[in-house]
C-alpha cells in the first residue's frame, strides 16, 4: 500500500461513515473523498439537504484501509489484500470502540462486507440492518460506492435503491439530531 494514510477529521460523532480505502489523490489533499467519487458522494448526500462541510464537521469519516492500495496492473484502483484489510482492522476497531456510533454508513461493496454478508449489494443496499459491535446494537445504511467506474447506482435497481438508502439515513434519529439539525 501507498502512504501516506488518509484519515477523516477527528469528529465526536454518532454516525460513522466507512470508506474502502483512499483513491490515488486523496493523499494530496489529505481527506478522504477528495476527488470524483467524493463528488459524486457529496452530490448525493446534497439530494438529502446536507453539504460537503457540513458532512465533513458533523460525520467521522473513516476507512477499511487507509492507504492508498495501488493501481492494478490492467487499471483502476487495486483492491486491498485480506491481509492489509486486518492490518488495518484494530484502526478502524478503536475508533468504532471510542466513538459508539449509532449510525454506520459503510460505503462501497468492500466496507459493507466488512458488516454485513453481502452477495449482491441489491440485497443490502436500500435497506437499514442492525449489527452488534460489542454488546451494543449500531444500525448500518450501507451505499454504493460513487466510483465513476461503477454504473450500478446509475441503472435500476441500484438507482431506486441508493434513493432508498438516502431517505432511511435522511429518516435516522442520530443522522436527524447531530447531522441535519
Amino acid at each position: 500500500m501507498v502512504g501516506p494514510p488518509v484519515v477523516g477529521a477527528p469528529v465526536l460523532s454518532p454516525v460513522v461513515q466507512i470508506g474502502q480505502a483512499p483513491g490515488a489523490r486523496e493523499a494530496g489533499f489529505a481527506r478522504p473523498f477528495a476527488w470524483t467519487a467524493g463528488k459524486t458522494l457529496f452530490a448525493w448526500y446534497g439530494r438529502i439537504g446536507v453539504d460537503e462541510s457540513t458532512l465533513r464537521a458533523r460525520v467521522y469519516m473513516a476507512a477499511v484501509c487507509r492507504c492508498f492500495p495501488g493501481k492494478r496492473p490492467r487499471g483502476g484502483d487495486r483492491v486491498p489484500s485480506d491481509d492489509e484489510m486486518t492490518r488495518c482492522a484494530n484502526w478502524l476497531n478503536a475508533e468504532l470502540e471510542l466513538l459508539r456510533p449509532r449510525l454506520l454508513v459503510p460505503v462501497g461493496r468492500l466496507a459493507i462486507s466488512r458488516l454485513l454478508d453481502c452477495a449482491r449489494l441489491s440485497d443490502v443496499i436500500g435497506r437499514q440492518h442492525s449489527i452488534t459491535l460489542g454488546r451494543r446494537s449500531v444500525d448500518v445504511i450501507p451505499l454504493p460506492h460513487p466510483s465513476g467506474a461503477s454504473t450500478w447506482h446509475r441503472v435500476e435497481p441500484g438507482k431506486g435503491l441508493l434513493d432508498d438508502a438516502l431517505q432511511l439515513i435522511s429518516a435516522h434519529p442520530a443522522w436527524r439530531r447531530h447531522v441535519a439539525g
